[in-house]
């Protein structure tokens, strides 16, 4: 593969375009489909939406993503990806069942254990086809300043399900607004398609280790289509089966970067950089697992079932203090562009603290642009006593 790596721009493009085009034109007919079939998000009281709007989103996005993989299967560089494993093979079968039960629920309204089923077979069609996490660099005090855990193949196929897990639900939860979850979902593969890339140079090994950028692509271009049709007023939803495959592609897409990071390769780069892949983790489902654990913190303790409905997540506190819906979804867009661009950047600098006080500034701006209506009706209304 030569001294040099040279990364293949032209491929990665023409994957995203392909992935970006097919979204955008299938999603109108996708649309008519649900329409047709009655698959409407019925207005609850917790929702934010008027009027009754067709679901079933996330098939658009799958085919988009499927489009893509299949384009880079055409090239040849990007082909190598496919040789040497079956993960990309088996993000798009998982995907394929995922995006079915998806489907199903937002035709029939599922219950939960049907759902949490579908979602432990999608997972574990991913472990078939060999998406697992084999090992994790984790400090320690050593010479070396770390150490490398290996897993066996139960305990990376639990890891495996686990994330998946975690994140088909996370995403899930996240999808209150219009375009929020679009666009949340559309940073944070960004973020992990510049960190892969970094990975791919630095190994210089075109095949194992272009399988997350190419799935990061996909899911980018998928994401960027699908916005225009979903951005506020939205005509579509993701609904369940866009919630769920993004979670899972997301899921494998960071298992292949960060659960088989090669640390021989990386050799003495510092502890920062090796735990990029954990970081990148922790930015892609801050959002939606914050608000995850909130919700069902306060459900507990208010005696409800901890999957109950409300209508008291972050986006829903967003509006209350006197964001408009669109004010609301690009400040959400603000802070995850804020978290992975942090995170990422640590694989790129040996000095973490010029990015310690970039990312303090960052979250200086984003709070003050979340707080801003908040503190301004509140001057108002001491300015109104005041009067008074």
């Amino acid at each position: 593969m030569g001294e040099d790596y040279a990364i293949p721009g032209q491929e990665y493009a023409l994957v995203f375009a392909a992935a970006t085009l097919v979204t955008f034109l299938i999603t109108g007919g996708v649309r008519a489909v649900a329409t047709a079939i009655g698959a409407f998000t019925p207005i609850r009281d917790r929702d934010v939406h008027v009027r009754p709007t067709p679901r079933m989103g996330g098939v658009a996005v799958y085919l988009g993503v499927a489009a893509g993989v299949l384009m880079a299967l055409q090239l040849p560089r990007l082909s190598r990806a496919f040789e040497s494993s079956s993960e990309i093979k088996g993000v798009l079968v998982a995907g394929a069942v995922i995006v079915l039960i998806g489907v199903l629920d937002d035709r029939f309204d599922l219950d939960a254990v049907t759902k949490l089923a579908g979602q432990i077979l999608s997972a574990g069609i991913l472990v078939l086809f060999g998406v697992q996490w084999v090992q994790m660099w984790v400090p320690a005090d050593n010479p070396e300043g770390g150490t490398t855990v290996s897993f066996d193949s139960v305990q990376g196929a639990a890891i495996t399900v686990l994330l998946t897990l975690v994140l088909a639900n996370a995403m899930n939860f996240i999808d209150g607004l219009d375009g929020l979850l679009t666009g949340v979902a559309m940073i944070a593969a960004i973020g992990l398609f510049v960190f892969s890339v970094h990975q791919l140079v630095v190994s210089k090994d075109d095949t194992s280790a272009s399988q997350p950028p190419l799935i990061a692509a996909a899911l980018v271009g998928a994401c960027l289509g699908f916005l225009p049709h979903n951005f506020s007023p939205a005509r579509i939803f993701m609904g369940d089966s866009g919630s769920m495959f993004i979670g899972l592609t997301m899921a494998a897409a960071t298992t292949s970067a960060g659960g088989k990071l090669d640390t021989s390769t990386f050799g003495g780069r510092s502890t920062v950089a090796l735990l990029a892949p954990l970081i990148v983790v922790l930015a892609v489902v801050f959002i939606p697992v914050l608000d995850f654990l909130l919700a069902v913190v306060r459900r507990t303790r208010e005696g409800r079932h901890p999957f109950s409905a409300d209508k008291r997540h972050l986006h829903h506190r967003m509006l209350a203090i006197g964001h408009t819906q669109r004010q609301a979804v690009l400040i959400f867009y603000l802070w995850a562009a804020l978290l992975s661009a942090s995170a990422v950047s640590l694989a790129f600098v040996t000095d973490a603290q010029p990015v310690a006080w970039l990312t303090a500034a960052g979250v200086l701006v984003a709070l003050t642009l979340t707080l801003w209506p908040w503190a301004r009706a509140r001057r108002l209304r001491r300015s109104r006593a005041g009067v008074g």
